[in-house]
């Protein structure tokens, strides 16, 4: 290997550090990690170092994470191949996407474990660096409520089982760091306890829970709200429900899919101004056919159709979405009114401190995973880098 190929330096832009903003800053990276940054009056240049002069009014943000995605580019977690998660670690970088949990769905028992077998496997040889890293499994479902099933097939819901919960742990190698439950039914408060106490995070959704059930499942160790708004019991005047919990429960962090489709811009000010930038996880939640035409998909053996931003089962179900977490992150610029220090704690900071990897991701720091999104000045992401190596840049001609 030459040196120069694991030796960048970023010259000429702005940087958001942890605590501050560097104007026309510099950011060297060796290997895989963030060996210095500073202004450029400080930088003292060495030789061995590939330059990437950027734009001054460009800027430099951590990774995004995303905690809750499903698929893109005609891939899905639950294909359970490699093939599969190979597209979605190349795809992700375009979208400002560093690392992510790989979301399984309510399936089949066989077709969950064998997503879940795939992936334990997949981490363990995934690529070192230049591609979306696979922090974990998030399993949504099949422990959830049927009446809040949204595109959760029905059928192969079942309630919270911890026997069958661990034989899942196992095959995916103790991979699965996230978990959406329904915590009113049998066995949901008994699921929370144990995945606490394994250091697995325990989230709230598909869920017909009342206020009262939810403060239970948080004294049981629940700290999560899988897709705010979206299949849970909503806020009412005489029963708070699951969004009147995660407002007023500082213990939940609550991920929102800021899409404009799933949330109304108003709502997701509503829930902004109610949790706040340390309280919120921006998400996708996206399928197979984010970066691919309209027409009809495949999610979890159901069609779906895609149109014009929006997927839907036939009974016009939401089914997932195309969100990308770089439009996330616009779009909650837009809708809150939110400083792009607020965005990056919704989109970098807060998930990688909800997964416990804040020490090697989800700020620009020395020391850190070399995970860096170069936003240009309409904040649409043009370069990313996962642990140190360019892993996109945008074309001139692309849109």
């Amino acid at each position: 290997m030459n040196q120069k190929d694991n030796h960048i330096l970023l010259k000429g832009i702005q940087i958001y550090t942890e605590n501050h903003v560097i104007e026309k800053g510099y950011i060297k990276i060796i290997d895989d990690k963030i060996a210095e940054l500073g202004t450029l009056e400080e930088l003292v240049q060495d030789e061995d170092h590939d330059v990437i002069e950027v734009p001054a009014h460009f800027r430099a943000v951590p990774g995004f994470i995303d905690v809750h995605i499903h698929g893109v580019n005609g891939a899905d977690t639950m294909d359970g191949t490699k093939e599969a998660l190979d597209t979605m670690v190349a795809a992700l970088p375009k979208e400002g996407t560093t690392s992510f949990l790989a979301t399984t769905m309510t399936q089949e028992g066989k077709q969950i474990e064998k997503a879940l077998e795939n992936a334990g496997e997949y981490m363990e040889t995934q690529p070192a660096h230049g591609k979306a890293e696979i922090l974990g499994l998030h399993l949504e479902g099949p422990f959830v409520n049927a009446n809040k099933a949204g595109a959760q097939p029905i059928q192969h819901i079942v309630d919270p089982n911890l026997p069958l919960f661990k034989e899942w742990q196992q095959l995916s190698r103790g991979t699965i760091r996230l978990v959406t439950l329904a915590p009113e039914q049998p066995g949901g408060l008994e699921m929370i306890r144990y995945l606490k106490d394994q250091g697995i995070i325990a989230s709230i959704g598909h869920t017909d829970a009342t206020f009262e059930q939810v403060n239970e499942a948080i004294e049981a160790g629940a700290n999560h709200v899988t897709h705010l708004f979206n299949q849970m019991r909503g806020l009412h005047h005489r029963e708070p429900g699951v969004v009147g919990a995660a407002f007023l429960r500082k213990e939940l962090k609550a991920e929102i899919i800021v899409d404009g489709v799933h949330v109304h811009p108003e709502m997701v000010n509503l829930a902004f101004k109610n949790k706040q930038s340390d309280g919120l996880i921006l998400i996708t939640d996206s399928m197979r056919a984010k970066c691919l035409k309209n027409g009809m998909y495949d999610l979890g053996g159901q069609e779906v159709t895609v149109k014009d931003g929006k997927a839907v089962l036939a009974d016009g179900t939401l089914a997932g979405s195309i969100l990308k977490l770089g439009h996330a992150v616009k779009n909650i610029l837009s809708y809150t009114g939110c400083s792009i220090e607020e965005a990056i704690e919704m989109a970098s900071v807060n998930p990688a401190k909800q997964l416990n990897v804040f020490d090697r991701k989800g700020s620009i720091a020395v020391g850190k995973d070399a995970d860096l999104v170069i936003l240009d000045e309409n904040l649409d992401v043009f370069m990313t880098f996962c642990r140190g190596k360019l892993s996109y840049k945008r074309e001139e001609n692309e849109q």
